[in-house]
């Protein structure tokens, strides 16, 4: 935008001026700076500015033709100035409304400028159709692949995109000195040249360039770098290595364009482009075209690549947590867990489970799941567990635990308040007694696999400043029955009842239910957990062992 010829500016919801390049600021004759914070009005009041097709644009989205005509501050020849243009609405990735997009050059008598405005206009619409088509899910290899398909829709008869390791190690043995080594994200090409382009490498790949080549010294000075129509020599230069020449050569490759990748300031790689055959060179336009697709398509992959990073964190982390049960389970009582985390539409939750054995032959088993998702859920998630260790340590039945919980919470202020279920255990006389803070009632199996869900009134969340009380529930635990906690992921369903979900869980037959709790558990997720879950799923199962068994 600040170097086109057309005049380009930015209105926020009340039709202010948010920015304007240096040709809208030459052509109202006023200074970039002092347009900001106010109307078309006070800028240019000479100027019939079309205030109605900006509200229509503002009101429905629809991109217009504006026209525009009078005198700016500028000093002009014509008695009467025309403006002719369009106008976008601005909206962020959820729909909000930012403001107008306009773009104007003066046609007042120039042929030159109308040429430049149809640029400028088919240069917006290919943004809107970018903004629709690249970015569409948090997958990096797929918003790569969008704009591969784009670009050799619109300007391209081969596109790339090869990506630098995130965090710049790729796991693998490092390139030779000054070798600079990318994967592959993407590829497509136009149909006469798919078969030729897969000798040069394909999705998943890792290519390394030789130095001096071209991708290296496109990441290097961060700008795009075009070779039209070069000599054997210096395509040798450019290509990853000089013994390609003769297959670029045999597929009829002539011209490239090497585009840098960044966003925020960091690297992300390269987007190169090719022509081949009777294809034009690559122009000014296209290199324009190819810089703003890549632009607006890096801030997508940023957006991928940053949620990619926090998930593996938040999962490796949730795992290492959960791998490690506060002080295990009584010698009498065999206890098995699952955790799966949601699919990919999703952060990881704060879903968390703990056991440990306390004086008398009994043991605590806890369910809980702290609100949100992310690294911070599943950090919270281990301040729960370990304040339930110090708390649970001085043999106080469940329902005091929880209130003592929450209490400390509360005091504290944490900002994540957590549902936790828990359940004394005594496998030896044959009895639990639970207490419920906004979790989901527990379940016991019987040897038969028939599943009934156990009336535990819950009370509020723990650390959501409501004060309890909670309620201990006291019941018999049928010798070879299996105690099952889980958590919602397990049940709930979007836009469906939780009494519903519940009496799903209530109508399982699980066969075999005397088997291993691994064995249990594995059915029960294969009946009810959704491939992709729409939020993390965990378990835990108990069961008594027979009088005289000995721990594996």
């Amino acid at each position: 935008m600040e170097g086109t010829a057309a005049g380009v500016a930015v209105l926020d919801t009340d039709l202010r001026f948010v920015y304007v390049n240096p040709a809208m600021a030459r052509l109202n004759g006023v200074p970039a700076e002092a347009h900001l914070g106010r109307t078309i009005a006070e800028v240019v009041p000479g100027v019939d500015a079309g205030l109605g097709t900006l509200r229509q644009v503002l009101a429905d989205g629809n991109t217009r033709e504006l026209v525009s005509s009078g005198q700016t501050r500028a000093e002009s020849p014509h008695r009467l100035r025309v403006w002719r243009g369009s106008c976008h609405r601005l909206e962020d990735a959820q729909g909000r409304v930012h403001g107008l997009g306009v773009v104007l050059l003066e046609v007042s008598d120039d042929r030159e400028a109308r040429a430049e405005l149809e640029r400028a206009r088919e240069r917006l619409q290919l943004l809107d159709t970018a903004a629709v088509r690249i970015g569409r899910t948090l997958e990096l290899d797929r918003t790569c692949q969008e704009l591969c398909d784009l670009l050799v829709e619109v300007i391209a008869d081969v596109a790339t995109v090869e990506l630098l390791a995130m965090g710049g190690s790729d796991g693998r043995r490092p390139p030779d000195t000054d070798t600079v080594r990318l994967r592959r994200a993407a590829l497509a090409s136009v149909p006469g040249l798919r078969e030729a382009v897969q000798q040069f490498g394909v999705p998943g790949e890792h290519v390394e360039y030789q130095p001096g080549s071209a991708v290296p010294r496109c990441l290097a000075n961060g700008r795009p770098l075009a070779y039209n129509v070069p000599g054997d020599a210096e395509m040798g230069r450019s290509a990853p290595n000089s013994g390609r020449v003769s297959a670029y050569r045999a597929a009829g490759i002539h011209s490239a364009l090497v585009v840098p990748l960044a966003a925020r300031g960091a690297q992300l790689g390269t987007v190169t482009l090719v022509r081949a055959g009777s294809s034009p060179a690559f122009g000014e336009e296209d290199v324009a075209v190819a810089v703003t697709l890549a632009d607006r398509a890096a801030i997508s992959m940023d957006n991928a690549r940053r949620y990619s990073r926090e998930r593996g964190i938040a999962v490796e982390l949730q795992r290492a947590l959960l791998a490690t049960p506060g002080g295990g389970a009584q010698p009498q009582l065999d206890v098995a867990t699952r955790y799966l985390p949601s699919g990919a539409s999703d952060l990881v939750g704060g879903d968390w489970y703990d056991t440990f054995a306390l004086p008398g032959g009994v043991t605590l088993l806890a369910m809980g799941d702290v609100m949100g998702h992310g690294v911070e859920a599943a950090v919270e998630m281990s301040h729960y567990r370990s304040l339930l260790r110090v708390v649970a340590g001085d043999g106080d039945p469940p329902d005091l635990i929880l209130s003592r919980m929450d209490a400390l919470l509360t005091a504290a202020g944490t900002e994540r308040p957590a549902t936790c279920l828990l359940a004394l255990a005594d496998p030896v006389h044959g009895c639990c007694r639970f207490a419920n803070a906004g979790h989901l009632p527990p379940a016991l199996v019987d040897p038969h696999g028939r599943v009934r869900l156990l009336e535990v009134p819950p009370g509020p969340p723990l650390g959501a400043d409501l004060g309890g009380p909670y309620e201990g529930v006291y019941m018999r635990w049928p010798a070879g029955d299996t105690l099952l906690l889980y958590t919602d992921g397990l049940v709930e369903r979007r836009g469906e009842d939780i009494d519903a979900s519940l009496a799903r869980l209530a109508g399982l037959v699980l066969p075999h239910a005397g088997g291993p709790l691994d064995t249990l558990l594995a059915r029960v997720v294969h009946r009810l957990a959704p491939e992709a879950a729409e939020d993390d799923v965990a378990l835990l199962a108990a069961r008594a062992r027979p009088y005289g068994a000995v721990p594996d």
